[in-house]
């Protein structure tokens, strides 16, 4: 991020969506450079979510690195010596809460895209986790190529 600081920036999992749609647009104004990861459903599923994880993360990692001074990271991975890995890092640093309500805020677009085109799934209201009413719905019709196929409770 860039010289000012946001008020209000945290963890993206204690922030509403509301504040974090406020947040996400006043990190993308200050942010100095921004690098996205994602990986569908049935690549998360032939090589493991702990595989998706740290490439991922090196991915994000190297695309910003010569926006950087170091590399920093939450969780307890282990990415090399060039990255700390810190438990809870989205509640201690900025730059990592930042990358958290970034990550939640284009997570949350994505699933109300998905929800129109999987409606019964409720995927707008429910973010495909597993809700009540998203499991009764897996139940019933079965999941969509969206799924997770490898995600416990995906097939019963």
């Amino acid at each position: 991020m860039g010289e000012d600081k946001i008020s209000g920036i945290d963890d993206s999992k204690v922030l509403g969506e509301q504040r974090r749609e406020e947040l996400y647009g006043e990190v993308l104004e200050g942010a100095n450079a921004l690098c996205v990861v994602a990986y569908p459903a049935w690549w998360i599923d032939r090589h493991g979510v702990s595989v998706a994880n740290k490439d991922a993360l090196r991915q994000v990692l190297e695309g910003l690195r010569p926006y950087s001074g170091c590399g920093l990271a939450d969780g307890n991975l282990k990415l090399g010596s060039e990255v700390e890995c810190l438990p809870k890092a989205d509640g201690k640093s900025a730059a990592v809460a930042a990358a958290s309500v970034v990550a939640k805020v284009l997570r949350d677009g994505a699933m109300r895209t998905l929800a129109e085109a999987y409606s019964r799934y409720g995927f707008e209201r429910n973010r495909g986790y597993g809700t009540r009413e998203h499991r009764l719905v897996l139940r019933e019709a079965g999941p969509c190529r969206v799924h997770r196929l490898s995600y416990a409770g995906v097939i019963a």
